[in-house]
């Protein structure tokens, strides 16, 4: 029954089921194999003397409805070179209480679900189960390989409540992780660009910063929405007050004049011509936002520069003063937005990491080790190879 087990160097000699907490277990007595080669865990030379040995329980995978708990004599081989030293085993690691090939399955288990479910699944204590799958991590992931990085996006994102924050570094070309620290100030980011070293960092050409937005694409329109649409959109509601009809259509329009064109619904294209053609300060902010966005799309400073002084020009002139705000609120940042012209960088990546962590704290309802919950973070993310 039992002549697969797969413990090389050692054989069953006896075995009996037993009852413990309503569930039943396999236990197996292994005992050495006469003539198998010994490996020295110090040096991985055949070692023939026997110092001592001790009988340790250990755990192996689940057969059919059996838990397996197997009697192992760990033994200490007599070294004439290291001394001492446990037996090198390549079903156990050193002082590990569980197989090699269980800690496999329980960190497999660990990739798509939480240390609890993982550990109620195997019969094993929580912490147990997250050593297993730390040390897993640790040994799959390595330290980064942060040559050959050209380019960098950052990231905040939450870690508990109170404001608590950290921050992820990623290599967009290789959409990997490359670090995850606590904190979001430049001294708690230090760190990683002192891992980077000097001559690394002078080859990075290019940062895209979140946790910066000021001139980013997505959080710039986004701006113009809260700041300039919504603004004009309630102004224009306020002094349409006698004329109710018209002022209802106004104050309804907010999610339609904040969509995109190609995006408004078939149904509700009507409703957005009528309401631009009857009310020109809904159109010019509705059309000054399209024109904004083409600003990223241009490839060279000089074109860019041109269109910005021409938007610029248009906004001032609208006598709208929300408008005007927003320009003077934009304007220190234009440097940030021409140089995405040589560096088309967005966000949208770091984005997506930042969803997929919350994710992964939700499944893991939090977590209170930041090493093991960063570890987590890079193996989601290995990058494309």
């Amino acid at each position: 029954m039992f002549q697969l087990g797969g413990w090389k160097g050692y054989r069953v000699w006896d075995w009996r089921q037993e009852d413990r907490g309503g569930q039943s277990w396999a236990v197996l007595e292994l005992a050495p194999v006469e003539g198998a080669e010994r490996l020295c865990s110090g040096c991985d030379q055949p070692v023939a003397a026997i110092h001592d040995q001790t009988v340790r329980r250990i755990r192996d995978l689940p057969l059919f409805e059996y838990a397996v708990e197997l009697w192992v004599p760990r033994l200490r081989l007599a070294c004439p070179r290291c001394g001492p030293r446990l037996e090198r085993l390549d079903w156990l690691d050193p002082h590990a209480r569980v197989t090699r090939r269980l800690a496999e399955s329980v960190a497999r288990l660990c990739a798509g679900t939480s240390v609890r479910h993982t550990a109620r699944w195997f019969g094993l204590d929580w912490k147990t189960v997250k050593a297993i799958d730390f040390r897993h991590l640790e040994r799959s992931l390595g330290p980064p390989n942060l040559d050959g990085v050209r380019l960098l996006a950052m990231d905040e994102f939450a870690i508990q409540k109170g404001h608590r924050y950290a921050t992820v570094v990623v290599d967009p070309e290789r959409k990997r992780v490359l670090w995850v620290g606590r904190g979001r100030s430049r001294a708690e980011i230090r760190p990683f660009f002192e891992l980077l070293g000097p001559v690394r960092c002078a080859q990075v050409r290019a940062v895209a910063m979140d946790m910066n937005s000021a001139y980013d694409l997505f959080h710039v329109v986004a701006k113009y929405g809260r700041e300039v649409i919504d603004r004009v959109r309630v102004d224009e509601a306020d002094r349409l007050r006698a004329d109710k009809p018209a002022r209802r259509v106004v104050k309804t329009s907010r999610w339609l004049l904040l969509r995109n064109r190609e995006n408004v619904p078939d149904e509700q294209v009507v409703r957005l011509e009528e309401l631009l053609a009857a009310n020109k300060a809904l159109l010019t902010v509705y059309l000054l936002k399209g024109d904004l966005k083409g600003l990223w799309r241009y490839r060279r400073e000089a074109w860019a520069w041109k269109a910005w002084k021409s938007w610029k020009r248009r906004a001032l002139r609208s006598g709208l003063e929300p408008l005007r705000v927003f320009v003077r609120r934009l304007e220190p940042y234009l440097s940030g937005i021409l140089a995405h012209c040589r560096w088309p960088l967005g966000t949208n990546l770091v984005e997506g990491i930042n969803n997929k962590i919350k994710v992964i704290k939700r499944v893991a309802y939090g977590y209170r080790d930041d090493a093991y919950f960063f570890l987590k973070i890079r193996a989601a993310f290995p990058g494309l190879g």
